[in-house]
């Protein structure tokens, strides 16, 4: 009996800990991510709550995607335009 109880110890033991790293790295790219993009919202609730990665993974692929009629524009696209201007 005693060797089903430490075989679920282990097993347990084994997900927290995989769960605890896909977390941190789910959460360290969305923290990144949103810092980057100065959403303050978004920083401060990926930050706060433990969600199992899914909170930082809706964010990094639903809300951080840069819209297109956003009026911020790329580097090189800047470059661009004034190479462009200067023809």
């Amino acid at each position: 009996m005693e060797e089903v109880i430490l075989g679920y110890y282990g097993l347990f033991l084994f997900i927290i800990i995989t769960l605890s790293i896909w977390e941190s790295v789910w959460k360290a790219i969305a923290l990144w991510k949103s810092a980057k993009k100065e959403d303050l919202i978004w920083f401060i609730c990926i930050f706060i709550l433990n969600t199992a990665g899914i909170l930082p993974i809706l964010y990094i692929y639903f809300f951080s995607e840069k819209k297109e009629n956003s009026k911020e524009q790329e580097p090189k696209d800047i470059l661009k335009n004034k190479i462009n201007k200067k023809r």
